[in-house]
């Protein structure tokens, strides 16, 4: 140990000269920073054990951490058993690398931070109480003097003299003996300080070496062959690794060195798959947002089973939108934008609008709803009846503008050929066993999509029982018969198509001429229909331009053999008209069916009707009694002369004004 150099001489106490006081300043200095020091070494240590604390709670959770991996039951982790057991052997070891920690953090607090702690509290502050009653004994004995100095020379004051020299003696002897204390102090402070340096660190350091002592028998006996192990897995699992990295790299590469075409989304070298009975794909659905506002939501489509499900992003499964069996889709324009496309319930009550984003999409959609509305994903082979249907599909709808010549002047040149439509009488008399669509309407028959024909082939629709006007809108003369018609009834319908049938007593003819014009429509993207009023009376039915008054067609009563609703859409109707066919040279003619098909406002069932009750009227008309008795249970007009279907509002209008008593148009 170095000998000390400097310290308080305790014989000049008394004496308290200006050298002792320079002297006990430089100690006074040497204790001040001693304190500062120790202050900021003691929050270092405290820093330190706090970490070693810190450590072992740290060290705690990562045990059970590591303990909580096979608890997470993750969705990818197949093949992880050998994971979870090396996991579960470094939480053991970790956990007794935690009682290690645990046990350095108490040695640490024990032989590190609380001697210093103890200097510190102990004789720092002892230093300064005695600074601090040296400083008032000094001041004490200092105002002594100052009234001793100041005694006057007479004898008479005397024992205030006496009384003066014991008082400086008092805080003479009071002062020295602070001083004695106070250098004490001091001197033995050189010596403690060394020792307060050194005991904390001395047990620092033997806390660490037992530290690391236990930790090298932990390590070296008991995990030199686990982490060989461990490693060698690792090694492995790295391998694999890159292995795959290469892989990915590589196809990566292959996936990128397309050309830039498969990013388009509108490639127009695409092949369009109509036989799919299953489709999906994001799709754009409008949705209205108030009373005229509409706002397209971009979310994934898929089918399942006969449903349209919808799936949003980010949604763990999708919902059902619409059952598809039995809907009707059909291409539509909206809003100026391509490829939209509605698919309507068979109630006709839900509907939706959808846009796809090429025309390759719009079109495989149209045709895989179109599909599964005939359920054909119910059947044992859907995959070959789809590709049958398509095939049975093309070959039947052709879509042209109006009808074409038929081959020798005939309407329909199948009626000729063997298993053609029957005379009404034979078919009454075939089984009740349903039809099937070749017996109904013969494969490769044209369909018209629209009514307004040239000059040149009125004659050819006036075959298939169609009468209409002049194109200038001039009337035909009006029989006695029109003039006092007792029903009139106007109906707003739009014209969907019209077809040569084989047959006109079976309601099946004219749902299956409604399915293959709503499949002629979506296959071959034909949208437009043609507005009308269907006008029912007790003697015809006319189709009349909603903007000229023209008829374009009309047919008599008489010559309507069959009429019905669609069963599922009730907006959807159609009948069966009967015309001859003179192209064999029978005066007489063969008997042609043409068939109908209209989308109305109003429900199909409400025209079915009206037209049910005009032949109803047209029977009785052969009968004056029947005919009183049917029109005893007709309400008619205010003036006598029409029919009401439906109580009067107001005020009727008369015969001259028939374009306004539309139903619900």
């Amino acid at each position: 140990m170095p000998a000390v150099h400097h310290k308080l001489l305790l014989e000049d106490a008394l004496q308290d000269s200006p050298q002792t006081r320079s002297l006990l300043s430089v100690f006074e200095e040497d204790a001040g920073n001693l304190t500062e020091y120790t202050n900021q070494l003691l929050q270092a240590m405290q820093r330190v054990f706090g970490a070693q604390s810190e450590m072992g709670l740290a060290t705690e959770q990562l045990s059970q951490q590591l303990l909580d991996y096979e608890k997470k039951n993750f969705a990818l982790g197949k093949g992880d058993e050998e994971v979870i057991t090396t996991l579960q052997s470094f939480a053991k070891t970790v956990g007794e690398l935690n009682s290690l920690h645990s046990e350095l953090a108490n040695q640490m607090a024990d032989s590190m931070v609380f001697p210093l702690i103890q200097f510190r509290e102990k004789d720092l502050t002892e230093i300064s109480t005695l600074k601090e009653i040296f400083g008032i004994a000094t001041d004490e004995h200092e105002a002594a003097m100052v009234k001793y100095s100041r005694l006057p020379k007479k004898k008479e004051n005397e024992k205030l003299k006496a009384d003066m020299v014991k008082e400086v003696a008092y805080t003479r002897r009071k002062q020295h003996q602070a001083s004695l204390q106070y250098y004490c102090a001091l001197n033995a402070l050189q010596y403690r300080k060394r020792v307060a340096m050194l005991e904390p660190m001395l047990g620092y350091t033997q806390a660490q070496i037992s530290f690391f002592k236990k930790g090298l028998e932990l390590v070296s006996k008991k995990m030199e062959s686990f982490l060989s192990s461990v490693s060698n897995m690792a090694q492995n699992i790295q391998k694999q690794l890159d292995a795959e990295a290469e892989t990915m790299r590589m196809a990566q590469k292959e996936l990128l060195s397309v050309e830039d075409t498969v990013y388009m989304p509108d490639k127009e070298t695409e092949t369009v798959n109509r036989t799919l009975i299953q489709k999906a794909g994001y799709l754009n659905i409008r949705n209205k947002t108030g009373l005229v506002t509409t706002a397209w939501d971009r979310l994934f489509f898929f089918t399942q089973g006969g449903n349209l499900m919808c799936q949003p992003r980010g949604a763990v499964a999708g919902g059902m939108v619409l059952d598809l069996d039995n809907s009707s889709v059909m291409a539509v324009e909206c809003e100026d934008r391509r490829y939209c496309f509605q698919i309507t319930s068979p109630s006709g009550k839900t509907s939706m609008i959808l846009q796809a984003e090429s025309k390759k999409e719009y079109e495989e959609w149209i045709c895989t709803v179109n599909n599964i509305s005939r359920q054909i994903y119910l059947t044992d082979n859907p995959e070959a009846v789809a590709i049958r249907l398509n095939q049975t599909a093309i070959q039947a709808v052709t879509p042209i503008t109006s009808f074409e010549k038929r081959q020798e002047g005939s309407p329909n040149p199948d009626r000729a050929k063997p298993g053609g439509a029957q005379p009404a009488g034979r078919d009454s008399q075939k089984t009740e066993a349903a039809p099937e669509p070749e017996d109904l309407i013969a494969p490769g028959t044209p369909i018209q999509f629209d009514i307004m024909l040239p000059a040149s082939e009125f004659q050819d629709q006036n075959r298939a029982g169609g009468r209409r006007t002049n194109p200038f809108g001039e009337t035909e003369e009006c029989t006695a018969e029109s003039d006092d018609s007792l029903l009139q009834q106007v109906f707003a319908v739009r014209f969907l198509g019209s077809m040569a049938v084989r047959c006109g007593n079976n309601q099946e003819v004219i749902y299956e001429a409604m399915r293959q014009v709503l499949a002629a429509r979506a296959i071959h993207n034909i949208f437009r229909t043609t507005e009308a009023h269907l006008m029912v009376t007790s003697s015809s039915l006319r189709l009349i331009d909603p903007q000229t008054q023209v008829t374009r067609i009309s047919f008599q009563l008489e010559e309507v053999c069959q009429f019905a609703a669609h069963q599922e859409n009730g907006r959807l109707m159609g009948f069966v008209v009967e015309g001859r066919d003179w192209s064999d040279g029978n005066e007489e003619g063969e008997p042609s069916f043409s068939a109908f098909v209209f989308e109305s406002n109003t429900e199909g069932e409400k025209i079915c009707y009206t037209i049910n009750l005009a032949k109803e009227i047209t029977e009785a008309k052969k009968d004056p009694e029947a005919l009183a008795e049917l029109m005893k249970n007709m309400p008619l007009t205010n003036d006598g002369k029409f029919l009401l279907l439906e109580p009067e509002t107001g005020d009727s209008n008369s015969g001259e004004n028939q374009e306004d008593l539309e139903s619900e148009a």
